[in-house]
């Protein structure tokens, strides 16, 4: 539960990241977050995310490498 939050959280981790490795989709996601954290929260996060180029896979303009630091191994 902390770990999907935590990703859920990060400007940088898409959703499909989130989807790929823990198998929760965006819905999901954001109904668990709902649930989880307390309600201003929740909308401040909300807001942030809406349409934010770095949480949806399509709307990136990088390049490729789907959730993977250019200095990670």
């Amino acid at each position: 539960m902390d770990r999907i939050i935590e990703m859920a959280w990060e400007d940088r981790t898409p959703f499909e990241a989130i989807e790929y490795q823990l198998s929760i989709s965006e819905p999901e996601v954001i109904k668990l977050i709902r649930r989880e954290i307390n309600p201003s929260s929740f909308k401040m996060w909300r807001s942030r995310v809406k349409g934010r180029a770095t949480k949806h896979q399509q709307l990136r303009t990088f390049g490729h490498g789907r959730f993977k630091c250019s200095r990670q191994k």
